[in-house]
């Protein structure tokens, strides 16, 4: 039976971030699960996730594009913090993705969905709920989302979307969690290398993803707030 999203989400608009990923994680285990791209901002909803769920499996997309410094920082934590870390690759074939290894430049989109949306989808079969960690401050299609969305038959959670990055950093200050290694570097919002570069002094902090391109989304999130 499908949730009445309106009421549950006028519900979980007053809770803090802890009791939402305690609501779901109540009512969809074992069919729950997160995911996470393990970069600095991630850290706060990772820390959380250690604190009262500790058991729940944390999705991480191995594009095969990371940085060294972001497989570093995602074993660091994963022992740090006591996390169920699945690691997801694309089932694309080794010679496809030898062929396409320019793809993020001639179709960033594609590359996209082949790295990223399609191991995700392939990954949720049989779960019933997703938990993410994406806020409304970062683009204009997140500002858009509801706390709780339903979309391909499953359940998409944003506990931490009314956060902002200013409460992010005093999230990390306060628990002394680490930074990702190359956010001294710039490095505002991170993902896969060939697709993200240093942010310039004043710049919004996601002006390095896709840079001089109309691209802000890989695909992931782009579940517009859906009717009940």
């Amino acid at each position: 039976m499908q949730h009445n999203l309106s009421k549950l989400n006028r519900d979980l608009e007053g809770l803090s971030s802890l009791k939402i990923l305690e609501w779901a994680y109540g009512e969809f285990t074992p069919k729950i699960v997160a995911s996470s791209s393990f970069q600095t901002q991630s850290v706060a909803l990772l820390h959380m996730i250690s604190e009262v769920i500790p058991e729940l499996p944390v999705i991480f997309l191995d594009t095969g594009y990371h940085f060294p410094e972001t497989l570093a920082y995602r074993d660091q934590l994963t022992e740090l913090l006591g996390l169920n870390v699945l690691n997801i690759k694309s089932q694309a074939g080794k010679d496809f993705l030898q062929a396409s290894s320019e793809l993020h430049r001639t179709n960033p989109d594609l590359c996209c969905q082949i790295n990223k949306v399609k191991p995700l989808n392939d990954a949720l079969r049989g779960y019933q709920a997703l938990i993410s960690g994406v806020r409304r401050d970062q683009t204009a299609n997140r500002a858009q989302l509801d706390f709780v969305s339903y979309k391909d038959n499953r359940y998409k959670i944003s506990p931490m979307l009314n956060w902002t990055q200013k409460m992010v950093w005093q999230y990390l200050h306060e628990h002394n969690l680490p930074e990702h290694p190359l956010l001294k570097e710039g490095y505002l919002s991170i993902g896969c290398a060939p697709c993200t570069r240093a942010v310039k002094l004043g710049e919004d902090p996601r002006a390095g993803r896709w840079a001089n391109t109309s691209k802000t989304e890989c695909g992931l999130h782009l579940d517009l707030k859906d009717n009940d």
